[in-house]
């Protein structure tokens, strides 16, 4: 927000109360204030020491999340757990919450935990929704691979259908390097075994 926008809410709104959030600190936020910042909107993510809010979701991404969840749960290795929607946090003022992660044993799984750390993670996957799509196709797959998360999927809907684009790390430049798009099958064998019919992931309904 502007000093001229926070000039117009003090001088014509001085009866409405407003979070504490909406005027960040100079220095940016940092990854802890996200548990500590009240009334802040349920996914809120922190990327570069900004608060990023979600928009409501489309069917495609709702669903494609759901059955990849389902199908990912019964593929990961012993030891392994696919998470949804939970933060990670990458380093001081970094914190997205992927669509999907999974995490490996070492993780620490309780009631308490409200994010992982980077190196919990061997996957991340996101389902590019309009608001997200610069984000999901140019900042956040950065943040991951300079996190050192070794995997990274991205998923797009191509006409009407959801293609997965995969990315592993290169660790010599400890940046992505594209592995493949998939549009019918995703056939894998890193990070782990994966034969997914990519159509069972998005059924639309005849009326």
């Amino acid at each position: 927000m502007t000093m001229a926008a926070e000039a117009v809410i003090t001088t014509m709104t001085p009866h409405l109360s407003l979070p504490d959030w909406v005027f960040p600190p100079p220095e940016g936020f940092v990854a802890e204030d996200l548990d500590h910042i009240p009334d802040l909107p349920a996914h809120t993510e922190l990327i570069d020491g900004s608060l990023v809010f979600v928009s409501p979701q489309r069917h495609f991404h709702q669903s494609v999340i759901f059955r990849l969840h389902a199908a990912l749960d019964k593929l990961a290795p012993a030891g392994h757990e696919v998470i949804q929607e939970m933060s990670v946090k990458l380093g001081p003022q970094q914190r997205p919450e992927p669509d999907l992660i999974v995490v490996g044993p070492q993780a620490v799984i309780g009631s308490e935990i409200s994010f992982f750390e980077a190196e919990d993670v061997v996957l991340a996957v996101e389902v590019v929704s309009p608001d997200s799509a610069v984000r999901d196709r140019e900042r956040k797959p950065v943040l991951y691979a300079q996190a050192g998360i070794p995997h990274y999927w991205r998923i797009e809907e191509i006409h009407g259908k959801p293609a997965v684009f995969v990315y592993e790390i290169d660790p010599a430049t400890n940046s992505y390097v594209a592995a493949g798009v998939h549009h019918d099958r995703l056939k894998l064998s890193v990070p782990f075994d994966v034969d997914i019919d990519l159509d069972t992931l998005y059924v639309l309904r005849s009326r």
